[in-house]
């Protein structure tokens, strides 16, 4: 796939939106946009939102802000589409897993369906790039123990449902180098457990350059 003076939607959470960076310019989103070229790099990053719809609102409005609902709003001219999402599903959604057969966003499985195809109605040219979750550091699992749902499960689910409509994955859980409960790794790469600093940011960039290049 050739990224130069291409035009790429960027739809995600806080680490799209540049969070654990130290400026806007280091997030991934720009440092891709300026090592391959891009003619535009559409950020639909928003900080603390979820793939599936939850169960009621929340303090936070902006955090409601769902994937699925967001789809319409995307700039329909992009040449390629990079989804990456389900880590906040994991932190502190409330709906249920469900099962692979559901097709509303009222479950994770559901909102996966219902978001891929989405894309695949809007964009049905265009490539359509989805990544998994990074891993969090354990402290940060503590509000999910009484689900005893791990993380990885999100990850599988996302995996699943994304090969079902035969779309690339980069496996950031799997493959992403970045494992916060390493100290050195956590130091080097995600000081809080969960976003990426720059160096991160710099390293998650490459990755999903390098992986876009081979498609």
């Amino acid at each position: 796939m050739i990224l130069k003076d291409k035009t790429i939607n960027f739809l995600g959470d806080s680490i799209t939106q540049c969070c654990g960076a130290s400026c806007a310019e280091n997030g991934y989103v720009n440092v891709l946009a300026r090592e391959y070229g891009l003619k535009k790099a559409n950020n639909y990053g928003i900080s603390g939102t979820r793939i599936a719809k939850q169960l009621g609102p929340t303090n936070n409005p902006a955090h409601d802000a769902g994937y699925c609902d967001r789809v319409q709003h995307m700039d329909p001219d992009a040449d390629i589409i990079v989804v990456f999402g389900g880590t906040n599903d994991f932190g502190h959604g409330n709906a249920p897993l469900g099962s692979f057969d559901d097709r509303h966003n009222e479950t994770f499985y559901g909102a996966c369906h219902v978001l891929f195809r989405s894309l695949l109605e809007k964009y049905p040219t265009k490539p359509i790039v989805v990544l998994t979750p990074l891993h969090r550091a354990e402290e940060l699992f503590n509000d999910r123990k009484d689900r005893a749902i791990p993380l990885k499960r999100f990850v599988e689910i996302i995996k699943e449902v994304a090969e079902y409509y035969s779309l690339p994955v980069l496996d950031l859980f799997a493959c992403g180098g970045m494992q916060p409960n390493v100290p050195i790794i956590r130091e080097t790469y995600m000081p809080d457990g969960l976003h990426p600093n720059d160096a991160g940011h710099e390293k998650l960039a490459r990755q999903l350059g390098n992986f876009l290049l081979s498609l």
